[in-house]
């Protein structure tokens, strides 16, 4: 179904959008602008990505139509490399708000960056800097059917899990929620972000997980978030350890 763009401007007045039938990566473009002086807010997206980053270079299945695949510009006070575990988190909070506002679902938050509808991912988010911005990728399912083999077992979209969304309505929520989580971190700094990711994840605290590592396997009890936004996990040995990046997954 066509994207019906102007809808969107109107209830989003003043802010900058670039759609696409079809873009390589809209974090690409969404760069590309930054550098060339793009205002906060600004808003890339595209009907379908035929190189749609993930995390750690995976590419992001994008079905033409079929999900919202959109990257923003983010011109931030507390800006900088450090403030990016930070930044995952508060993204993470406002997809998982927009999910439910428009859907009606229950979405959950797998640290740093997956939002889990009955355990598998519906969305997932993507930070990085470009000069003094931020660039925020965010890729949601909404209507996918069902998807390629290789990853049948751990996706899933809000369709088949019962919700019937309308992209537009979900970009204008979600824009929004991220203005308002994004600001949270801003005005009231990371204790505030902690804490509502804490509340809203079940994997933040008391969760058996395992964490693939470069050239070993992290197992035991996630007890929390360090103040950098990392996620602590307790081995069975009583040792602690911090997790700067890894796929977490239940054990």
């Amino acid at each position: 179904m066509r994207f019906d763009l102007e809808s969107v401007r109107e209830r989003l007045p003043g802010r900058g959008i670039e759609w696409f039938q079809s873009i390589d990566s809209t974090m690409i473009a969404a760069a590309k602008l930054a550098r060339e002086g793009a205002a906060h807010g600004t808003i890339v997206g595209a009907d379908e990505q035929t190189a749609g980053i993930g995390r750690h270079g995976h590419s992001w299945h994008s079905e033409p139509g079929a999900g919202l695949y959109i990257s923003l510009v983010l011109r931030q006070e507390r800006r900088g490399a450090g403030m990016i575990p930070l930044a995952m988190l508060a993204l993470g909070i406002a997809a998982q708000q927009a999910i439910v506002e428009t859907s009606g679902l229950a979405p959950d938050l797998r640290w740093p960056n997956d939002v889990l509808i009955g355990g598998k991912k519906c969305a997932g988010i993507l930070a990085q800097m470009e000069g003094e911005a931020m660039i925020a990728g965010i890729g949601i399912n909404v209507s996918h059917a069902f998807f390629p083999e290789e990853i049948g077992d751990v996706a899933t979209s809000l369709a088949m899990e019962g919700g019937r969304v309308r992209r537009e309505d979900l970009l204008v929520a979600l824009a929004e929620a991220i203005e308002e989580t994004m600001g949270i971190l801003a005005k009231e700094g990371p204790a505030a972000i902690l804490d509502m990711f804490t509340r809203t994840s079940s994997y933040a605290v008391g969760r058996r997980v395992k964490v693939d590592q470069p050239g070993n396997v992290v197992e035991g009890i996630t007890c929390g978030l360090d103040a950098s936004g990392f996620l602590v996990v307790r081995q069975d040995n009583g040792v602690e350890a911090t997790i700067l990046a890894g796929g977490v997954r239940p054990a």
